[in-house]
């Protein structure tokens, strides 16, 4: 989905990195802050709760300030509610993680979700 997303977002003029983090710990403390200072915002995408990887991100781009130089952070999880079996797809799309959704987040938090409407 994650792929799918920034083919999407490629299509509109935004060129994501992606970063596959295959574990939360060790954390690669040296490839997220590289990562933080080469972009205006970053988005962990797991599929796993509140807590996670994600939190543990946030943790270190808050003990490193990192937020203070502006940087804008979102973390997208599991949602704490049970998802009835169901294709992948649909699975994501309740989770609230499909490529649209990831791809309207992404807009979101760079502040450009409006452009289109706006032009019109």
């Amino acid at each position: 989905e994650v792929e799918k997303a920034a083919e999407q977002l490629s299509a509109k003029g935004i060129t994501p990195t992606i970063a596959d983090a295959r574990f939360a710990k060790p954390l690669d403390r040296d490839m997220i802050l590289k990562l933080a200072a080469e972009h205006e915002a970053l988005i962990t995408i797991e599929e796993g709760a509140v807590g996670g990887f994600g939190s543990h991100v946030a943790q270190l781009l808050a003990d490193e300030a990192v937020f203070d130089k502006g940087l804008k952070f979102r973390s997208m999880v599991l949602p704490d509610t049970f998802i009835d079996q169901a294709s992948p797809a649909d699975m994501y799309a309740v989770a609230g993680m499909n490529a649209e959704q990831i791809t309207a987040k992404v807009l979101d938090v760079l502040g450009v979700a409006d452009l289109g409407a706006q032009r019109a």
